[in-house]
């Protein structure tokens, strides 16, 4: 039966029997024989079907819940079971927000250094979808910010302070400053990142606290994009201390400390709040617990 909850699980995800097929590494009718054998063991209509998927019915909406819960029971013994007889091993998926990729290898790089049986994705995710991806079982933990949004039921572990950095070309009118504010800021072209990053709803949290806003005529949802813009000399951007810093490093750009308030948010590691955990998260929490103490957390 796990397996035909795994299957359930993946076409309630992809809300489509070929995607879902696809995704299960198995053919659409056996796919689609699997939720129907299901529904007969269960005795209830877990799908709304027609020419294609229509979504769950209200038993099948319960039934997912529960099999969230079974699937991700099932997994962890499986890999409690495997941890006891060969070690630790396994694939660890890590969605991380996008600004904090530039340190998340202070993290993995140790881990896998420790565990080298286990392999590691690092997937950029936003906030919001991270959270998703964590109660769908399509991740296994996550980098992401602690303090600004709500994380529900969740165990994390915080890893470090991200600060705030105007980031220019050197020559821009703010260059070269000790600091600028966040009024200052708004009044530059600034490039930023989209709407559904959580940095960019701090920044423009930040910005209504200093009596001003932004309305940026470049967006993207990629750092690396922003910073190409700020290296044209035409556009300034606003980014974390450890980003900025990789750039500003060589002086091809100028990191400005933004103050009035220099704002600070906690930046940590989530992962699905369980009892055992399975050996591999264990693992990852007990190197975050590390890496925290390391930055005085």
């Amino acid at each position: 039966m796990i397996d035909k909850l795994e299957m359930f699980i993946a076409l309630a995800r992809e809300r489509h029997f070929g995607r879902a097929a696809e995704a299960c590494g198995v053919t659409q009718p056996s796919l689609s024989g699997a939720i129907r054998q299901l529904e007969e063991q269960l005795g209830v209509q877990l799908v709304y079907r027609g020419s294609r998927f229509q979504g769950l019915t209200p038993e099948g909406a319960r039934v997912l819940e529960r099999a969230l819960r079974i699937v991700a029971d099932a997994r962890a013994l499986k890999d409690e079971m495997r941890s006891t007889r060969a070690g630790l091993s396994g694939h660890l998926r890590l969605g991380v927000i996008p600004t904090a990729l530039p340190m998340v290898a202070d993290l993995t790089g140790p881990f896998a250094a420790r565990h080298p049986n286990v392999s590691i994705s690092i997937l950029s995710r936003t906030s919001s979808e991270i959270l998703t991806g964590i109660e769908s079982l399509d991740l296994d933990a996550g980098i992401t910010y602690l303090d600004n949004e709500p994380l529900g039921r969740v165990a994390r572990v915080p890893l470090y302070t991200e600060f705030y950095r105007f980031l220019c070309a050197p020559g821009a009118p703010l260059s070269g400053r000790h600091s600028v504010t966040w009024a200052e800021v708004a009044a530059q072209p600034l490039c930023l990142l989209t709407g559904d990053m959580q940095n960019r709803r701090i920044v423009n949290q930040h910005l209504a606290e200093a009596g001003t806003s932004v309305a940026p005529r470049i967006e993207s949802n990629s750092t690396i994009a922003l910073v190409g813009h700020v290296l044209t000399g035409q556009w300034a951007s606003v980014a974390p201390m450890r980003l900025a810093q990789i750039f500003a490093g060589e002086n091809r750009l100028d990191a400005v400390p933004i103050v009035d308030p220099e704002a600070e948010h906690q930046i940590g590691l989530i992962a699905p709040r369980r009892e055992p955990q399975t050996p591999v998260l264990t693992a990852l929490l007990d190197e975050a617990q590390r890496y925290g103490a390391r930055q005085g957390l």
